[in-house]
């Protein structure tokens, strides 16, 4: 049974399936944050699969649960007083992206087809 925004996150369940069937668990999270990511508009859902990625990256290269709550964690901290982030957006108005390395631009020569 998918999850949905409109109604509340039932925590025993979760708690329940979890704790007895890891598994099921596991393949009702993917369902979940599918059907989340697929609820967002079409221009985030991109970016919501890369997000989705590294946090589940996260989570294979911890060495614990709480060890992967903590990175993320870190990681919601960044975006928020991380340069570029949320708190810089609100205080100065606007949004100023992270700097990015210029891209090097590979010479072409024109050739003809006979």
């Amino acid at each position: 049974m998918p999850e949905s925004a409109y109604h509340a996150f039932d925590f025993e369940s979760w708690s329940k399936l979890a704790n007895n069937d890891p598994e099921g668990f596991e393949a009702r999270r993917v369902r979940a944050i599918e059907e989340a990511i697929r609820r967002a508009p079409a221009r985030a859902q991109a970016r919501l699969r890369r997000l989705q990625w590294k946090l589940d990256q996260v989570r294979r290269t911890s060495a614990t649960p709480m060890a992967a709550c903590i990175r993320m964690n870190h990681m919601m901290w960044d975006r928020i007083t991380g340069p570029g982030g949320l708190l810089e957006t609100l205080v100065e108005g606007k949004h100023t992206p992270p700097p990015q390395a210029p891209a090097k631009v590979l010479p072409f020569r024109l050739t003809r087809l006979s």
